[in-house]
């Protein structure tokens, strides 16, 4: 079986485990995780820090956004074309529906690009102990990491945690990986 293969067999087997679980366990999942990583020293040093405004069945961080708007900067990325952009969070109202439905800032010119994150959170289809990450396959996660130099931390629920993933050498490794249950470094 070639790395694609076993990468696709992945995401197939994550998502059935997503499909497990109901939606207000998945919430309660998420509520842990947030509480886990807003613990860790990474996230407590960090005075910018790049979220994401999550998917269906991603780990939902909305609760997290509300939670630190206006106590710490907060970037979301925007699909540029094959790219992620990181643009300020402005709160909820400032939000619009992206790329592949996904909620993130409204691009103007008075956006402020500035910013620069001390911290960025990645989501992910899974992840393993070595830190390694599996993403939906597109890259537009290892394009913007490839050009920070940061901490990186997935977060997941502790399903979406394995052993070993399949990895390519573009792939870029997680500096800590936050679930539900442990946070691995």
């Amino acid at each position: 079986m070639t790395i694609n293969e076993r990468k696709q067999a992945l995401r197939k087997q994550v998502a059935a485990l997503k499909r497990a679980h109901s939606p207000e366990v998945l919430a309660e999942r998420s509520r842990e995780a947030l509480r886990r990583l807003e613990a860790t020293a990474l996230f407590q040093a960090a005075a910018c820090v790049a979220l994401y405004h999550a998917l269906p069945g991603e780990v939902q961080t909305a609760d997290c956004l509300t939670r630190w708007y206006g106590r710490k900067q907060l970037l979301l990325p925007v699909v540029q074309g094959d790219d992620l952009i990181l643009r300020p969070y402005a709160g909820p109202e400032s939000l619009r529906q992206g790329a592949y439905d996904i909620w993130e800032p409204a691009l103007s010119d008075a956006s402020d690009d500035s910013a620069k994150p001390d911290l960025i959170i990645v989501p992910g289809i899974a992840f393993d102990r070595q830190l390694n990450r599996l993403g939906r396959g597109r890259g537009y996660y290892d394009r913007l990491l490839s050009d920070l130099s940061l901490p990186c931390v997935g977060l997941a629920f502790a399903f979406q945690l394995f052993d070993s993933v399949p990895v390519d050498a573009h792939d870029r490794r997680m500096t800590a990986v936050v679930t539900d249950e442990e946070v691995v470094e």
